[in-house]
């Protein structure tokens, strides 16, 4: 396949509505693409459909037509609160997306009103909405839509309403069940009538998508769109018009290297990849202060207000230059118009999110660049991505004019205690996802330098996490500053902040405690421990043959236990009153 073209709209074997071929017009997509081409004809000729194309292949439209002319076309037409299409997606930014396609449609066809239920808003909204507007179309993420059918004591009964449902898709079907949506898809299968057509879309197929499309599709037409002049057996996985760059760097020159790089690019649309929420946060921040006049947006999985990742994401899309800051929450399915660069701060956890990121540029055959940031104990993984992901990287020219702007970071964090918590956080989890990167042999955290890393996250001093323990680092020169003193620029936080220091500071001195130097976060699931302490519950609740003697002596230990666990008692009492009663 090319990203180009597969003939004009009007070359389709089935005729389209006039309604739907000038909204096309309006929307300016005056030709086919090929995953369009075969999958729309299959669709409104009533055939189940499994398609497999490149991320940015134009699969919303490839859906969202043939929705519209089967629902056009049925002998009942629906009434106000009979569901005739149920579109099911990962990510609430991918549902908002996929309902402003629907809603351009549904201008011209005022019969039939769709409704989005997505998580970061009230259920009994959603509830009051559906039940007072009505809904004929469906788009919706699997969590909030599994909540609404089990919301009959609310008044509303969506499993009635789903009985005249004629179209199920479910849109980037592989990350549904990589998101651990499974159970949800099991529930709302259950609800749904077996009569239906129904599709799976998805860039990439996996084992666990082969289960759902045997559960879920009767017979279906299999559609794999491939590039063309490009053997199947060696199918590249990113479009065409992609060109994938990687760069070397140390630890300590990276977020320099970054700076440079954006600040070299401030006229263009730019995504920013990063592992973390909390890097998103630290790192967006600093970004924010260091690269001027130019709009900086920042958005991840755990944002406290409901709505405002569907703000951000409305808001950059628009945007003709910018710079979104982002986790894996926008690597798939999302169309921004215009990206010009993708940039892979931190490598994903999986190889396939790498394509994906890859792929929110050099959409619907146009042009775009992605670059992915490696330290040098990384460079194997160009290799990996070559063989394992069909995905070829070429160097980057070294990038020129990179400057220190670590000072400045860190005098962010003495000016505000915001910055010094949340870049202290960001380090932390860093090293929690690079401890599980799928491809764990080349990304040894064992290999990590830690200094040089902290010296790269501009810390003023290395955190206290338990990897860190017993260790010493020469190589890294903590700021001469208390940084219990540095204060927060947010008076409010800052008052509350010394209400509890000078609580603490009132309490009478507890004596010293001896405490059980706990394992580092990677070790501390003791499954041997739970898997006794769940057998001890199966005995209680079936009637355990244990004497009553036997069973007073093992509650008795497990008091101790939880004393010693908790400090209230030293390892050598521990031992001592242990031994004693084994004496005894």
């Amino acid at each position: 396949m090319e990203n180009s073209t597969a003939g004009k709209w009007d070359s389709l074997p089935v005729k389209l509505d006039d309604n739907i071929t000038q909204t096309l017009d309006e929307l300016k997509f005056t030709h086919m693409t090929p995953v369009q081409a075969a999958c729309i004809p299959l669709f409104m000729s009533n055939k189940d459909v499994a398609a497999e194309a490149v991320t940015g292949s134009g699969k919303t439209l490839a859906f969202v037509i043939p929705i519209l002319e089967i629902l056009r076309k049925r002998e009942e037409q629906l009434k106000k609160l009979q569901i005739g299409a149920l579109i099911i997606t990962p990510t609430r930014e991918l549902a908002l997306q996929i309902s402003e396609v629907m809603g351009r449609f549904l201008q011209r066809y005022p019969q039939f009103r769709q409704i989005l239920l997505v998580g970061g808003s009230n259920p009994i909204d959603d509830v009051e909405r559906f039940k007072s507007q009505g809904a004929n179309i469906i788009v919706a993420t699997p969590g909030r839509l599994e909540d609404m059918f089990r919301r009959k004591a609310d008044g509303l009964d969506l499993a009635s309403c789903v009985k005249t449902l004629d179209v199920l898709v479910l849109d980037e079907a592989d990350r549904l069940l990589g998101m651990g949506f499974e159970a949800s898809l099991n529930t709302i299968l259950g609800y749904l009538p077996k009569q239906r057509r129904t599709g799976l879309f998805s860039a990439t197929q996996t084992q666990e998508l082969e289960k759902l499309v045997r559960a879920g599709l009767r017979n279906p037409v299999r559609i794999a769109v491939k590039e063309k002049g490009v053997a199947a057996s060696n199918s590249q996985k990113t479009p065409a018009r992609l060109s994938n760059y990687y760069t070397m760097c140390r630890a300590e020159e990276k977020f320099n290297t970054l700076v440079a790089f954006l600040r070299q690019h401030k006229n263009e649309k730019q995504l920013v990849f990063f592992s973390t929420c909390a890097c998103v946060e630290y790192f967006g921040k600093a970004l924010e202060v260091l690269i001027k006049k130019v709009t900086i947006l920042c958005i991840h999985g755990k944002m406290d207000k409901k709505d405002k990742r569907s703000k951000i994401f409305s808001e950059f899309r628009e945007l003709k230059s910018g710079i979104l800051v982002c986790t894996d929450v926008m690597a798939r399915g999302i169309d921004i118009p215009d990206v010009h660069w993708v940039l892979q701060y931190d490598p994903p956890s999986n190889a396939s999110s790498f394509v994906h990121r890859c792929g929110r540029t050099a959409r619907i055959g146009n042009h775009g660049n992605a670059l992915v940031f490696l330290l040098p104990m990384e460079e194997t993984y160009v290799n990996f991505l070559s063989i394992n992901q069909k995905c070829p990287l070429q160097k980057l020219p070294r990038i020129k004019d990179v400057v220190d702007v670590l000072p400045k970071i860190k005098a962010l964090a003495l000016s505000d205690r915001a910055i010094f918590e949340k870049g202290m956080r960001a380090f932390v989890s860093y090293f929690q996802a690079y401890a599980k990167h799928e491809c764990s042999l080349i990304f040894r955290i064992k290999d990590l330098d830690f200094a040089t890393l902290a010296k790269g996250f501009a810390l003023l001093r290395m955190p206290k996490m338990p990897e860190l323990w017993g260790k010493s680092f020469p190589d890294f020169q903590e700021e001469a500053v208390d940084t219990d003193t540095i204060r927060f620029k947010d008076k409010q936080r800052e008052k509350q902040r010394q209400k509890k220091l000078a609580e603490l500071k009132e309490k009478p001195a507890m004596p010293k405690k001896s405490f059980i130097k706990n394992k580092s976060w990677s070790k501390q699931n003791n499954k041997k421990e739970r898997r006794k302490k769940n057998a001890a519950k199966r005995k209680r609740a079936e009637g355990s043959d244990i004497e009553d003697e036997d069973m007073a002596e093992l509650r008795s230990d497990t008091r101790l236990l939880k004393k010693l666990k908790k400090g209230k008692i030293s390892t050598e009492d521990f031992d001592n009153q242990m031994s004693g009663r084994r004496d005894s």
